[in-house]
């Protein structure tokens, strides 16, 4: 048995570029900042905080939420799996690592005129097996 889960909860970094291919399916790729505290050690040896910054890809549904609703800044919950790609440019074998977004929620404060909305991928599972995404005050930073 094998697991490739991601969860995140960060900032997006940049607007989405979103781009539709053949038969009108969107891809959206943004990139999330997710942040670790920094703190003070025992002896005094201060640890400065951490930035780590993640590769988005959503496709179809969760690239359109995407297109109209996502913007450079807001907070995000997103769950979804790790995948690496690779490519040639110029006889170089170039890599990336991306999350691929199965579950999409805009959090913080609501726009006035619109809601939040959550979105999932089509369920791989049975719906009653799927676990919804923890409430915000369920996570522990």
């Amino acid at each position: 048995m094998s697991v490739n889960k991601v969860i995140l909860l960060g900032h997006v970094g940049k607007d989405p570029e979103v781009r539709y291919f053949d038969k009108d399916v969107a891809v959206a790729n943004f990139t999330l900042a997710t942040t670790e505290r920094g703190y003070t050690l025992q002896n005094g040896t201060q640890v400065p905080e951490r930035t780590e910054w993640h590769n988005i890809v959503a496709r179809r549904g969760l690239a359109e939420l995407a297109e109209k609703y996502i913007r450079k800044g807001m907070q995000l919950y997103v769950d979804g799996k790790i995948q690496t790609r690779s490519w040639e440019k110029d006889g170089v074998k170039r890599y990336i690592t991306e999350v691929v977004a199965e579950t999409i929620q805009l959090l913080g404060k609501k726009p006035e005129s619109t809601e939040a909305p959550v979105v999932a991928a089509p369920a791989t599972t049975a719906p009653d097996m799927q676990a919804p995404p923890p409430a915000v005050d369920d996570l522990p930073f």
